[in-house]
């Protein structure tokens, strides 16, 4: 029989870019949120349509998602 060490699937670095993309992801998704009005009968199109809830979060999601793929996809050093 061989001796098998306890060795994960992907190495620290893979680890590492997976939590800053998730980091990332949940920052875009918080800026994306809100827009809520104290009075019900306003409507309040500068919260809605504002620059960083429709185009700055988007992109961090994307980008976002973009680093889980990266640290999932990149190779650990030493293996090619």
């Amino acid at each position: 029989m061989e001796d098998k060490k306890n060795k994960f699937v992907l190495a620290k670095d893979n680890y590492r870019f997976i939590l800053i993309g998730l980091a990332i992801t949940v920052v875009g998704f918080l800026l994306m949120i809100g827009g809520a009005s104290d009075d019900p009968t306003k409507f309040n199109a500068d919260e809605v349509f504002s620059p960083i809830r429709i185009t700055l979060a988007p992109f961090l999601v994307i980008a976002g998602y973009v680093f889980v793929i990266y640290g999932i996809m990149k190779a650990p050093k030493g293996e090619e």
